[in-house]
């Protein structure tokens, strides 16, 4: 690929209603376009891949699925596998077996760091509509290096969230209609990149290791996030909060990683988690002062009151689940006031 300084990189993300985005700007594009294209869209890990078919009947540029260790060339578009994380390393496509990235591999967040890590400058990052804020923390990495970020307007979008989110994250350089997507993105492809920033970030390299696969470990989580008080939903172990992460993001110690918004979402799993244990502790109580009133009627006080000790513990216990389940109801009801 040539060295050329000018913004040849373009990286886009996007999730719910991007497949008709998408189909609409890769057929905007000239068949001499002088920059490579990465597109990350949320795929199930056992998807069949028809988004390259699918945009490859509108494309004037060669569209195919990306293959771990295959050159960059200008001129094409490479389409995330499943279950992989899309790297763009150096010259070459890297596919990433981290763990997954706000519930999701292939995730944006990690492409996007990794166009910012190897061509600064260079990259022009581009989030699409879609729900969550995955692509947020990516593109504030994109500018943050020097790269262009472009969003998807929100009235524009089938699911704004994905580009409120990003709007929020970062002081963005251009926000289009999905019909202005295409030209814009040739226009920009042509320009110079500009003067190369400072080294990029430990923080960021550190990250794009754990994307790619490496292990990560209490030791090296520590120089980037501080532990808290709240729970990997998928390995249950301590979350770190990413310290000076634009959106507020965590990651627990095998590198599972979330923003806020994602872990909020997922109150519902807590939600139910907190009705089983109501629902268990009102058995026992119910259970212990059946045995305390047994052991009255045959005639063991001694035993009664260790009962009757027991089931007024487990009745506070009780006290503070409901507590809890009404904190987690107005919690959920609070987000989804200002999400409308």
């Amino acid at each position: 690929m040539s060295s050329s300084a000018t913004k040849d990189i373009i990286a886009i993300g996007g999730s719910a209603g991007s497949g008709a985005v998408l189909r609409t700007l890769v057929a905007d594009l000239p068949a001499d376009l002088p920059a490579s294209i990465f597109v990350s869209t949320h795929i199930p890990a056992h998807s069949p891949g028809i988004l390259p078919e699918f945009l490859a009947a509108k494309s004037r540029l060669p569209v195919t699925q990306a293959v771990d260790g295959q050159p960059i060339e200008r001129g094409h578009i490479y389409i995330a596998a499943p279950d992989r994380h899309l790297l763009i390393m150096g010259e070459t496509i890297q596919f990433g077996a981290g763990p997954r990235e706000n519930m999701v591999r292939p995730s944006i967040d990690p492409m996007f760091r990794s166009a910012a890590l190897s061509f600064g400058p260079r990259v022009v990052g581009l989030v699409l509509t879609g729900m969550l804020n995955d692509g947020a923390a990516g593109l504030h990495a994109i500018k943050s290096n020097g790269g262009t970020t472009v969003v998807q307007h929100p009235i524009d979008a089938e699911v704004d969230q994905m580009p409120l989110a990003a709007l929020e994250a970062v002081e963005v350089d251009h926000v289009v209609s999905a019909a202005d997507l295409g030209r814009l993105l040739t226009n920009l492809a042509a320009s110079d990149a500009g003067p190369h920033r400072d080294q990029p970030s430990d923080d960021l390299r550190l990250e794009v290791e754990i994307a790619a696969g490496a292990r990560l470990g209490s030791a090296e989580l520590r120089k980037i996030a501080s532990p808290t008080a709240i729970t990997c939903p998928d390995c249950h172990g301590v979350l770190s909060e990413m310290r000076g992460s634009r959106p507020l993001r965590f990651r627990c110690q095998i590198g599972h990683a979330y923003t806020a918004e994602t872990l909020a979402a997922h109150g519902g799993e807590l939600d139910e988690a907190i009705r089983i244990a109501m629902r268990v502790m009102e058995e026992r109580v119910t259970l212990v002062e059946r045995m305390a009133r047994d052991a009255r009627d045959t005639g063991r006080p001694a035993v009664a009151e260790l009962y009757e000790a027991r089931a007024l513990e487990y009745r506070r216990y009780a006290v503070t689940l409901r507590e809890a389940a009404l904190t987690s109801l107005h919690f959920g009801r609070s987000s989804r006031f200002q999400d409308v």
